[in-house]
């Protein structure tokens, strides 16, 4: 390179170069007898080599920055490529992570096996899910059969028999629209499965009185009340608001309603309390019954889960009720939980206020 830069100053550029030199950087001198001497100008010649100085300095400079960036980003292309395949090669074989990942990985590799641990964990759930889910229709489907085999048969006989007694008429009317219900509700429950993977829940908020919803509601539960027994009592401040979507609310309130009626003994109260703690509305629904297992109090919310596993019981629906009420509440940023101890269930609802 220094060749090249002598060969481009003395040969190429060598007239062009002594003369803009001779003009800016030398001075002339008169001796006697008008004898001129040309001297270098000594200042101006240093001010040059300080800026060629500058300028090589501030190129060398970029030069090394640019070679470092360039170098930098091919490691860190190569680093990413080797996490990338050990990552691959972890989450898609059973070996150890210490077996992969090498020691100066150790923060990565946790983080990966946390990571792989709860894709497992969701994973498991929703083949759980799914694997109720399918047990449920089954079910339904299979159940259906019953109730609508008895209303074809009872109805052949009315049909066939027109002489048949009024009174024995009545009885198999009775029984006809008995088992015309209960396909109704099965029916229910299909839809019922329908509607929670095709909605998308969006609230409504508005200030309701609280008070009156659950006086309505308990109105509206009487008939199912009245055929266990049942009754409600109600323990809330009559003026009592709360912020939240109404309908959704209800609904809420509604599917833990019927779980309580479904699971009491009969000829007991259900207690329904509501109370503001701090920010919050604490809304208790309690209900003397068979004491729930503690190992299924946590499975009460997932979908599709029935605690009375027994078909044969007309008890529970398609097991989406408690799951929907969760994810209710858990929108409106609220929380839901149960206790059940000493034949004594309480589903406990809170809900910011505002």
């Amino acid at each position: 390179m220094c060749i090249g830069v002598f060969y481009l100053f003395d040969d190429v550029f060598n007239g062009v170069f002594v003369d803009w030199f001779t003009d800016n950087y030398m001075t002339e001198k008169e001796i006697a007898d008008s004898y001129i001497v040309y001297q270098p100008d000594w200042y101006a010649v240093k001010r040059l080599l300080l800026c060629l100085c500058i300028v090589i300095v501030v190129v060398s400079i970029c030069i090394i920055n640019a070679a470092v960036y360039f170098n930098n980003g091919r490691k860190l292309r190569k680093v990413v490529n080797e996490l990338g395949d050990m990552i691959h090669t972890y989450m898609s074989q059973e070996k150890e992570a210490s077996d992969i990942f090498p020691k100066e990985y150790l923060p990565v590799s946790a983080r990966i096996v946390e990571i792989k641990a709860a894709m497992r964990h969701n994973e498991q759930v929703l083949k759980d899910e799914a694997v109720r889910k399918n047990d449920m229709i089954t079910y339904l489907a299979h159940d259906l059969k019953t109730p609508l085999t008895s209303v074809i048969g009872y109805l052949n006989l009315l049909n066939e028999a027109t002489d048949m007694p009024k009174a024995q008429q009545e009885k198999y009317i009775r029984i006809t629209l008995d088992k015309a219900y209960r396909l109704e509700k099965l029916i229910n429950e299909f839809f019922e499965i329908t509607r929670y993977n095709l909605q998308h829940i969006e609230l409504d908020k508005e200030w309701i009185d609280l008070y009156y919803m659950l006086v309505q509601m308990s109105d509206e539960f009487y008939p199912l009340l009245g055929a266990h027994g049942n009754s409600i009592v109600l323990r809330a401040d009559e003026g009592l608001k709360l912020y939240a979507d109404a309908e959704k609310l209800a609904r809420v309130f509604n599917n833990i309603l019927k779980n309580a009626i479904a699971y009491s003994y009969e000829n007991t109260a259900i207690e329904i309390s509501a109370e503001i703690a701090g920010n919050e509305v604490c809304i208790r629904f309690t209900n003397r019954g068979r004491t729930i297992p503690s190992k299924k109090i946590d499975a009460l919310f997932e979908k599709f889960f029935r605690l009375d596993e027994a078909r044969s019981s007309n008890t529970g629906g398609a097991g989406l009720g408690l799951a929907i009420a969760k994810d209710i509440v858990m929108l409106h940023g609220g929380s839901i939980t149960v206790s059940s101890e000493n034949e004594q269930t309480c589903f406990c609802v809170r809900l910011p206020q505002s």
